[in-house]
């Protein structure tokens, strides 16, 4: 809940509140208000200026979650997946894109600084499992790129999720995150 609540907003309006109430008690010669309100108000007005400066806002749904869909997910979701669709759909302060640190650790942000960017998501049904859509614009990082890294995803996100690359349109990609019920065999090892 705390997360849907943009807090930069909350403490732009309690800080803006109570810096009005200082003004009107300086000039009224009320000085107990004068001083919650400048003492209080001014230090909680700039934390919301400062957060309004840091935010990053929740990813949007591009799609309507269907009920059958919604059912899936509370029988199938992992908590990983759970995990991502909601950190992504919440505010976040301080961080420079959705997914960043992820993003890094897997070898997708070139430079640290360009990482390709979460646009959207939605959550749909895949081969009778639940699937996490994560649509992201990737100019700096190519297609070819992020075949490549198809197993480290999978490690990454897993354990029971496999991963589904697909590329809508040029310099975008489609990381479907699908719950895989049975454990996949794993792959033999050439000597």
């Amino acid at each position: 809940m705390l997360g849907r609540l943009n807090l930069s907003l909350v403490l732009l309006a309690v800080g803006g509140v109570l810096t009005i109430i200082g003004f009107v008690a300086y000039f009224q010669d009320n000085s107990t208000l004068n001083l919650v309100g400048f003492f209080y108000g001014i230090p909680v007005l700039l934390g919301g200026l400062a957060l309004r400066a840091a935010e990053l806002e929740p990813a949007p749904y591009t799609q309507p979650t269907s009920p059958d869909v919604l059912k899936l997910r509370e029988e199938q979701a992992t908590p990983t997946q759970n995990q991502v669709r909601q950190d992504v759909t919440r505010y976040r302060y301080g961080q420079e894109a959705h997914l960043d640190v992820a993003l890094q650790k897997l070898g997708l942000s070139p430079s640290g600084q360009e990482c390709p960017e979460l646009s959207g998501l939605h959550e749909t049904e895949m081969d009778g499992s639940y699937a996490l859509v994560l649509e992201f614009d990737s100019t700096t990082v190519s297609f070819s790129t992020w075949v490549e890294k198809k197993a480290k995803i999978e490690s990454f996100f897993g354990p029971n999720v496999r991963a589904e690359l697909s590329q809508p349109a040029e310099d975008q990609v489609n990381l479907a995150l699908i719950t895989q019920l049975e454990p996949a065999t794993p792959a033999p090892v050439e000597a």
